[in-house]
């Protein structure tokens, strides 16, 4: 597991070659990083050692009141033509890392994309 943080965006690209699944969190709560996440999950997903990896993206900070919605989220990064036009699997879920909410699908999912063949 490595968290790679939206600052240390030049280098994602070399770590990408290890990587058997990804979880892309964006902040919920923040509006004005929007189109900043939205590029930088572009970026991702568009990066050819990443083009089978299955990726889930987590809405994170839903513990605050000035979240925005799934459906909000899902609508300002238009996520229906993101996924339709990717080339791998992408999962999306609600969490809040502060009080837990969520984080039991996250280990699922987990569970279920990196289980032994």
């Amino acid at each position: 597991v490595r968290e790679l943080g939206g600052c240390m965006g030049p280098i994602w690209h070399s770590y990408y070659s290890e990587c058997s699944a990804l979880l892309f969190v964006v902040d919920a709560s923040n509006p004005t990083q929007v189109s900043s996440s939205c590029i930088q999950l572009l970026s991702v997903l568009s990066a050819a050692p990443l083009a089978s990896v299955p990726v889930l993206v987590l809405f994170n900070k839903i513990d605050l009141p000035c979240y925005m919605s799934l459906v909000e989220m899902k609508s300002l990064f238009r996520m229906q033509d993101i996924v339709s036009c990717a080339t791998q699997p992408i999962t999306m879920l609600e969490t809040s890392a502060r009080d837990g909410t969520g984080l039991a699908d996250v280990l699922q999912w987990l569970r279920a994309t990196l289980k032994d063949p």
